[in-house]
């Protein structure tokens, strides 16, 4: 056996697999805030949903990504399950584009050697520059890479044609097409990525060591590897990556199904409308057999969305609490969807927040009583996750976000030590007269901001947090001057005054942290530099 055409072939579908990390890195980083805007711009249903999705997976080279980022808006509350369904479904198109490169570009003109020279351009420009001109330097290297593994894979498969021939694969049988699958389940595996299992089989096909049935029935089994990473990511995960990974192991072994029922029309086809032409063209037959099943599984699949969505709810319901769901670890490769994810979560503890305040001032218990032990573990999970997104100052349009976020989170931890320690004064405030109109005052407007929060309204939360700190600065010392007239008149005792200031205090920093909470969050919501956000 020769051994320096097997180091070519293994050390090519290294550099390979490289190449496509390196490229796909480059890529997303250059291009990953613009991808997103218009995933969340033109993904209105499950059809447009797959249209971006596929064009994303184009530009990114990477179906994870896409995913990821789906994922990232279904948690955040910014688009629908179903919708998100339709971005995963385009995804498996976008990703056939590879085999399409190999074939027409990388096979055909060997550009392994011509662009070498581009792997130094491209560590130079990392090493080099910064920002979008890094970025495409490290894309364009991980480019000349994959040209680089795809020359060196055929000439690693030349010298073992004597070696590895068809005969050394399960024959085109049943028994023997499904034998192929697993293998090419097994070698995604193995190496983590379909893209570099598509590349290995029209290597081999082109080299002629596989048959065209043997190289289809093996990306077929590739095309369902691919949901086995994403089905262990799932475990142990919050309920909206169960439900992706979930959906993508079903779309793919359906399309998987799909496939191996139309191999043998397919290739009855090829024979009689271009007799001899598939063993001539195999390379270019397998790709089109590739995308050909891809896209008519989603075209099948797409009219019933809305179904299948549904289905997978069901099966993976939603359970209480909801704050923190989403936050998923996953996500924190991506700072942007993550700090959206983040928002979200914020956005619902603090609503809850505002819930136990109107119930400490109207003396009430509503049905939707809020439990503080269950909010403060997810006040602290969602720092635990903030805490996990680490940017440079200046270096990142996330930069503001992620500061306006941390004060939020402390001002509302501040905030729940109100309600939990503090909460009789609370009640001491309700029972004396002398405060029942900022009571009942306070209550309205904690009222109306929670209801202006729910509706998805910012602005006037933000405004009517703002008069309810105005409201009870302004009648503060009056109210304690009234107070302390009391105590004088023997209205009062001194320890009841005492009690009746500390409930003045204590809604005085409710009001405070009301009105930090909802500043930050509109902050982080509009995304302006031009006012000073560096308040605390």
């Amino acid at each position: 056996m020769n051994i320096t055409s097997i180091l070519n072939a293994t050390g090519g579908l290294g550099l390979f697999l490289l190449g496509m990390v390196i490229m796909t890195d480059g890529l997303r980083s250059m291009a990953g805030d613009s991808v997103r805007n218009v995933l969340m711009r033109f993904t209105k249903s499950p059809l447009s949903g797959a249209v971006t999705g596929a064009a994303t997976t184009v530009v990114l080279q990477s179906s994870s990504a896409t995913t990821v980022t789906a994922v990232g808006f279904v948690g955040a509350g910014l688009m629908s399950f179903s919708q998100a369904l339709g971005i995963i479904f385009g995804a498996n198109i976008g990703t056939t584009l590879r085999g399409w490169v190999i074939v027409l570009v990388g096979f055909k003109l060997q550009l392994g050697l011509i662009l070498m020279p581009l792997i130094l351009f491209g560590a130079l420009a990392r090493l080099l520059t910064r920002n979008h001109v890094a970025h495409l330097g490290f894309a364009l290297a991980g480019f000349a890479l994959i040209f680089v593994g795809i020359d060196l894979m055929q000439l690693g498969m030349k010298g073992l044609t004597d070696v590895i021939t068809p005969a050394s694969f399960p024959p085109d049988t049943l028994s023997g097409r499904l034998q192929l699958i697993l293998i090419g389940i097994l070698f995604t595996i193995a190496t983590q990525s379909s893209g570099a299992g598509v590349a290995m089989a029209l290597t081999a096909l082109f080299a002629d060591a596989i048959t065209f049935h043997q190289a289809a029935a093996l990306v077929i089994g590739m095309d369902i590897g691919t949901t086995v990473t994403a089905a262990m990511a799932t475990i142990g995960g919050t309920v909206g990556a169960r439900r992706t990974g979930f959906s993508h192991v079903i779309f793919n072994l359906l399309t998987g199904v799909f496939a191996f029922l139309m191999l043998t029309p397919y290739i009855q086809i090829w024979e009689t409308f271009f007799p001899g032409r598939l063993e001539l063209d195999a390379e270019f037959a397998l790709v089109a057999f590739h995308t050909g099943f891809n896209f008519l599984g989603v075209v099948l699949v797409l009219p019933f969305t809305r179904q299948f969505a549904h289905l997978v709810e069901r099966i993976f319901p939603e359970h209480p609490p909801i704050y923190t769901n989403n936050l998923e670890p996953s996500l924190l490769k991506e700072p942007g969807i993550a700090l959206t994810t983040t928002y979200a979560a914020i956005h619902n503890e603090f609503v809850a927040l505002l819930v136990h305040i109107r119930t400490l001032l109207s003396g009430s218990t509503p049905d939707d009583k809020v439990d503080l032990q269950e909010l403060q573990a997810a006040l602290d999970k969602t720092h635990d996750y903030i805490d996990q997104i680490h940017l440079k100052n200046g270096d990142s349009p996330h930069w503001n976000n992620l500061l306006a976020m941390i004060h939020a989170l402390d001002h509302m931890q501040r905030l729940h030590e109100r309600c939990e320690e503090d909460s009789n004064r609370a009640a001491i405030a309700r029972k004396t007269p002398a405060l029942t109109f900022a009571v009942h005052e306070i209550k309205n407007r904690m009222d109306s901001i929670s209801y202006e929060l729910t509706g998805k309204h910012p602005e006037q939360a933000r405004s009517l947090a703002e008069q309810n700190l105005h409201f009870i600065d302004t009648h503060a010392e009056p109210l304690r001057a009234e107070i302390m007239s009391q105590v004088a008149l023997g209205k009062l005792t001194v320890a009841q005054g005492t009690d009746s200031l500390e409930a003045i205090r204590w809604l005085q920093r409710v009001s405070v942290h009301v009105d930090r909470i909802t500043f930050h969050l509109l902050t982080t919501l509009i995304r302006t530099p031009a006012k000073d956000r560096t308040q605390n």
